[in-house]
């Protein structure tokens, strides 16, 4: 179980809007994911540290990432490579998909999801 922690209200406010605002990939893949489709609760734009990360499981403790072109400028690349490796420091998954691959290839998104999911769920064994 995760322990409840503060959240800045600027980086709360800021998750909020992102929300209301999302890119047509994000929409896109909501709306495969949402109410537990994959069988796990999934949030949009959930604040963790002081990132907001596109989607996030929870359970399996899985961050999913869905990059525009933006990713691709070096200064981004960097960034990104930056808050993947202090995401994975703190015990997160991150998983990345490109726009085109949630236009084009929705249900290789969501299976990879899902078998990202399953791969992280911690599962006592008997």
């Amino acid at each position: 179980m995760e322990s409840r922690h503060h959240i800045h209200p600027t980086l709360l406010e800021r998750a909020r809007e992102m929300r209301n605002s999302q890119t047509l990939a994000e929409a896109t893949l909501w709306q495969a994911v949402r109410g537990r489709k994959l069988g796990h609760k999934i949030r949009r734009q959930h604040p963790i540290e002081h990132f907001i990360v596109d989607f996030y499981c929870a359970q399996a403790r899985l961050c999913i990432e869905i990059d525009g072109d933006s990713h691709l400028e070096p200064a981004q690349e960097e960034y990104d490579s930056l808050r993947t490796a202090r995401l994975e420091e703190l015990g997160y998954k991150i998983i990345r998909f490109s726009n085109n691959d949630v236009r084009y290839q929705l249900q290789a998104v969501v299976d990879e999801i899902m078998r990202a999911i399953e791969e992280n769920l911690d599962i006592p064994s008997f």
